[in-house]
């Protein structure tokens, strides 16, 4: 058995299912840290987290009370009253808004939290049939269900009802909220739910393809948290039942509505490119992972593979937004990369930091940290806003503000109908350190570089990492490290991509132009020679307390370009200093941001701006600007100072123009006349 798929031993099975404990089994080769065992100490994560738990959190609990999603659950627990929100699926908000919690009362304790979440999963408690059947939108009057569900359970699964999807945030909210809390309480609702969709679905009994994948995700952490096999046999077995559907036409113009929106055109194991609505697609990607990973179904993982391989040769923006089309929020066509159409759904950046993760336990490649980087550090927090309760449900990389272009002047919203990526921000967010460090035996990985402390073990000896940063304004990390007893281990420090002169792990970006810069790693203050695995630097040794590991990364300015085939992106470029992407925002540059020009000579100046935007490294550079005359009859240019900001801080202070992308010629601009116009502040 090879050692991506070792052998499935489990340890201990519950007596019943409500009996829930932690169960040793084998899983992914690579087990990420827990995310109980990692205290940050850092100032660009902590102060985020701090603000999800102080803000976010408590305005998502504050919105669901207000629009009705709390409401719905006290109707269903009584059996009568009209379901008061606008989708069925709305009862997830509750639930990743708790899962957020759960993480957070593990940074931040907080009685009076933990006191309301017990109230709220107690209302969920008594909106749950007694056979465990969980949907609001049905309970509260079966006579009369929304219109999305069908006249019975289950009858629209794979179109509308999203009955699954819903279970599936309620399993994750639950395995997150017991490993926070140790608390049973949402556990064993999940559990009485898990039991009857197992019951339900599986060979000789019900079958659907989910038609929003999530449950398959949940379904294994349940199986994780219990090591009941049944919870994995039936999230394989919905990964089983795409490409069966029987009214997929694949000749039919809108085939995409039927087949790909939802991954159904395709069985998973022979699917190769990354299409369909992006969110639902990498949630399914993640549990194609998770269930190859268990049971070692090499066809599942050479799929998952050649998906992941598609998106990010193909497929991939470069702040890390996936899903560029706005119909069906999907995919689009190998190349489609549009700028100002571009949706990049602030859901789908959440899933795919789920999908690299898992990825990089299967594998231990750094390219996909590499990814899981750029998608945090850019298209995952672009969607929130500085205040902690304004958002993005998608995110543009340019906006055209003229009086040709009103439609793209985006401005956040405290809240949307549909609200899936505030509470998905929520949920995620708090379980950061999760992601810092993994470990495989003696092979202890870094993979972000965030300030704080973790203690695990290695050679059954207790091993206390403290890593001390500026990361990512600065390159310089240091890593303490301090076994009980002086031990034999590897630590692998992730030597991230765009440090070794590789903007993508494919050919789909690239730097402009090559960088001299190396990076320098010591150990106790002597340069050390390493070996390299997989893009980790390993560093092997026998540690001892007070070991003290630097190493140094080049921070430069580097302009990218894209492949050729990205049609919006030729003759232009984009910056980037450390794994931080930049744009250029009207509020920085008179006004305007669409007719700034980079020449590819151009040179930046940095500097920290600790007052702005919560503290910014800010790129200046002096450069052309195309200017107008009065009569729109005659062109100029001027030498102006371009001022860049990373691309996550745009739009905090109103709206106007703002471009990732710069013309390196005046051919390449887009002439459109306009004045400046006073900015308004989004709310």
């Amino acid at each position: 058995m090879n050692r991506i798929f070792p052998s499935l031993t489990l340890l201990g099975l519950l007596s019943t299912p409500a009996a829930a404990q932690t169960v040793k089994h084998s899983d992914y080769p690579i087990q990420a840290v827990s995310f109980t065992k990692v205290k940050l100490a850092d100032s660009f994560w902590l102060p985020r987290l701090k603000t999800n738990t102080d803000v976010t959190i408590p305005a998502s609990f504050q919105r669901c009370e207000a629009t009705n999603r709390v409401k719905n659950f006290e109707m269903a627990a009584a059996r009568q009253g009209k379901f008061a929100t606008i989708f069925p699926f709305d009862d997830t908000d509750i639930y990743k808004t708790i899962e957020g919690a759960s993480y957070s009362l593990k940074l931040y304790p907080d009685e009076k939290l933990d006191e309301y979440m017990g109230l709220l999963i107690k209302k969920v408690a008594a909106a749950q049939e007694p056979d465990g059947y969980l949907y609001t939108a049905r309970t509260i009057d079966p006579a009369h269900p929304h219109e999305w569900a069908g006249p019975e359970r289950w009858v629209k699964e794979r179109e509308l009802s999203h009955e699954l999807y819903n279970a599936g945030h309620l399993y994750e909210a639950a395995a997150a909220h017991y490993e926070a809390t140790g608390k049973k309480n949402l556990l064993n609702i999940a559990l009485k739910n898990a039991d009857l969709v197992c019951a339900t679905f599986g060979p000789g009994k019900r079958a659907v393809a989910p038609g929003h994948e999530i449950v398959e995700m949940g379904l294994v952490k349940l199986y994780r948290v219990t090591g009941k096999p049944e919870y994995l046999s039936t999230a394989k077995f919905f990964l089983d039942q795409r490409g069966q559907y029987k009214g997929y036409d694949p000749k039919s113009p809108d085939a995409w509505r039927n087949g790909s929106y939802w991954q159904d055109h395709k069985p998973v194991i022979d699917q190769q490119e990354a299409e369909g609505h992006a969110v639902r697609a990498e949630y399914l990607y993640s549990a194609m992972a998770d269930v190859a990973a268990l049971t070692g179904d090499k066809r599942l993982l050479a799929a998952v593979d050649s998906i992941w391989q598609n998106m990010v040769t193909r497929k991939l923006y470069v702040t890390g937004g996936t899903g560029a089309v706005p119909g069906g929020e999907r995919f689009g066509g190998n190349y489609e990369l549009p700028n100002t159409t571009a949706y990049n759904e602030t859901c789908a950046s959440v899933a795919n930091v789920y999908w690299n993760q898992r990825m990089f336990q299967l594998h231990g490649e750094a390219k996909y940290v590499d990814i899981l980087e750029k998608v945090l550090y850019n298209g995952l927090i672009s969607g929130v806003g500085l205040d902690g309760k304004s958002f993005f449900y998608s995110n543009a990389m340019q906006v055209r503000n003229s009086a040709s272009f009103p439609q793209t002047e985006p401005q956040r919203a405290g809240w949307f109908d549909c609200s899936c990526c505030p509470t998905n921000l929520a949920r995620l967010m708090p379980s950061l350190p999760g992601y810092v460090y993994a470990q495989n035996g003696r092979d202890v990985y870094a993979n972000l570089f965030i300030s704080g402390t973790t203690d695990l073990k290695v050679n059954s000896q207790l091993v206390r990492i403290v890593q001390q940063n500026n990361y990512p304004w600065q390159g310089d990390l240091k890593f303490t490290l301090s076994p009980a007893a002086a031990t034999d281990f590897n630590l692998l420090v992730r030597l991230p991509g765009w440090a070794r002169n590789e903007a993508m792990p494919s050919d789909l970006y690239r730097f402009a132009t090559p960088s001299a810069e190396k990076i320098s790693i010591t150990i106790n203050g002597k340069p050390t020679a390493y070996t390299t695995r997989s893009g980790y630097a390993v560093l092997a040794r026998k540690w001892r307390k007070n070991d003290v590991v630097e190493v140094k990364l080049p921070m430069e300015v580097r302009q990218v370009v894209a492949n050729p085939h990205v049609q919006d992106d030729l003759g232009k470029v984009a910056l980037q200093r450390g794994p931080i992407v930049y744009c250029a925002e009207w509020t920085d540059n008179n006004g305007r941001a669409g007719n700034l020009i980079v020449p590819a000579a151009t040179t930046f100046t940095t500097r920290y701006q600790p007052e702005l935007l919560n503290g910014i490294m800010q790129l200046q550079a002096t450069v052309p600007a195309v200017q107008l005359d009065a009569a729109n009859t005659s062109i100029s240019t001027t030498r102006q100072t371009l001022t860049a900001i990373p691309y996550y801080a745009w739009a905090n202070r109103g709206k106007g123009e703002m471009t990732v992308w710069f013309p390196q010629q005046l051919t390449d601009i887009e002439l459109i006349s306009r004045q400046p116009k006073e900015a308004t502040v989004g709310k």
